[in-house]
């Protein structure tokens, strides 16, 4: 069976550090945009009559010609292993990702299309897309269910930004930052209070560092001008 990619993402992410770890943790805005092939409006008729919509997806950054039926996941401290079927890792025999994301607009145009406007993605920018499917909430909402490992997103941290350096950021970028800083970009089994990091987010730089349940941003900087 072949799998077609009809589509791909327009993110703010160009590097899988500082993805939020799933979908609509941080209110970030992302486009699709469909291949020439699967550019036409009919295939969108009424789609607007739904406010989430389930994305499949390929893992493209972390496709191996082998798997392993255990991984270990940064959630329990990178040292402990649980089954790959038990987990959302990337390293699966088939590299498919699933995200429900928030449908906020379609937009025609001229050279593209139709574009889907959504929020709360979780995918690296340019992300192929192979599937789209609403999102319905009698079927696939179960509140009541187990989490296993991760029975809960996790405490989020405090951001301290200064004004100066928050005003690089434009205007409309700044609560998805905020929102994606604030649930800690960092692997779950480091906690250095002395180590810096460094995330690409909308073509910046933001520079930080975590100590206990705050997080400072150091740096920001535009990525264009540092070329």
């Amino acid at each position: 069976m072949q799998i077609k990619q009809i589509a791909y993402i327009r993110s703010d992410f160009v590097e899988k550090f500082g993805i939020p770890r799933q979908s609509n943790l941080a209110d970030t805005r992302a486009e699709i945009h469909f291949l020439p092939e699967y550019q036409n409006a009919d295939a969108l008729r009424e789609i607007e009559a739904y406010d989430y919509l389930w994305l499949i997806w390929e893992f493209s950054e972390s496709i191996r010609d082998t798997w392993s039926p255990t991984v270990r996941p940064p959630r329990l401290g990178g040292n402990r292993r649980v089954g790959v079927f038990a987990t959302r890792s990337p390293f699966r025999p088939n590299p498919i990702g699933l995200s429900s994301v928030k449908l906020t607009g379609v937009e025609f145009r001229e050279k593209e299309g139709p574009v889907l406007i959504v929020e709360g993605a979780d995918l690296l920018d340019m992300t192929p897309i192979y599937d789209i499917k609403p999102y319905i909430p009698y079927a696939d909402c179960h509140p009541d269910a187990l989490s296993g490992f991760a029975p809960d997103p996790g405490a989020q941290l405090r951001v301290e930004c200064p004004d100066e350096l928050m005003r690089v950021v434009p205007a409309d970028k700044r609560a998805a930052l905020t929102g994606v800083l604030a649930n800690d970009p960092r692997p779950r089994y480091q906690n250095d209070p002395d180590r810096a990091y460094a995330m690409d987010f909308a073509g910046l730089n933001v520079e930080f560092t975590v100590s206990g349940e705050v997080l400072t941003v150091k740096n920001i900087s535009d990525r264009r001008e540092d070329k």
